[in-house]
């Protein structure tokens, strides 16, 4: 049977979609939207506490949290090196990456809100936008640096669930933050884009619902 992923297009669910294709896990996509009340449907809500995506159905039970369910992926599904053994040396670093990517995540959070979500100019604030955004840039330094020995992803031994977590932050840290002085970071992305496993991903969500522009520069102010 496969798993269902009640998913957002463009939300933290791709990490659920991309790693379940990773893994070749099959699938289920049911669609919601982010402004129609969807959400609010009492039965959505009985799988997701904090009406919110993803939810995944699988195993038996519904798991809501996104950086969980990869982690809870790669230990429960064989026959994939996506997660380094508990005695490797670069597990602690698997470890803090998967986790690291919603440090980020947070801050991406308050800018969408700030720049796409509140309906009314009076209700944003430059301050908030401006502090959110220098806090993102100074998290993203992390990524570039750690890709500065030369290594194609954010592990030496190579690509990891941890890219699968990063990547889906990184695509949305670009809207509010230029790469321009992140050469590797932009160029560890796109390398990340061409996985046939991301591309199956994106298919199957169709077009992402939250931003109408490439890039998002601060507001005068």
């Amino acid at each position: 049977m496969s798993a269902t992923l009640h998913s957002i297009a463009g939300s933290r669910s791709f990490r659920v979609n991309w790693m379940l294709n990773e893994l070749g896990e099959a699938v289920t996509i049911t669609p919601y939207a982010i402004m129609d009340g969807s959400l609010q449907n009492p039965e959505f809500k009985a799988k997701s506490p904090a009406r919110r995506v993803p939810a995944l159905e699988i195993d038996g039970r519904v798991l809501y949290e996104s950086g969980a369910i990869v982690q809870y992926l790669c230990e429960t599904r064989d026959g994939h090196g996506l997660m380094p053994a508990i005695d490797n040396v670069e597990r602690a670093d698997w470890l803090q990456w998967l986790h690291y990517a919603e440090t980020m995540g947070a801050g991406i959070q308050n800018l969408n809100m700030q720049h796409l979500f509140l309906p009314k100019d009076w209700m944003k604030s430059p301050t908030v936008m401006g502090i959110e955004t220098k806090r993102l840039a100074i998290a993203l330094k992390a990524v570039e640096t750690t890709l500065t020995d030369g290594r194609a992803h954010l592990l030496a031994s190579g690509f990891s669930a941890a890219d699968v977590m990063m990547g889906f932050t990184l695509e949305s840290a670009r809207r509010y933050v230029a790469f321009e002085n992140s050469p590797l970071t932009a160029a560890y992305l796109d390398r990340l884009k061409t996985r046939d496993a991301y591309k199956a991903a994106e298919a199957a969500e169709g077009p992402q619902q939250f931003y109408t522009q490439d890039f998002y520069d601060l507001p005068e102010g």
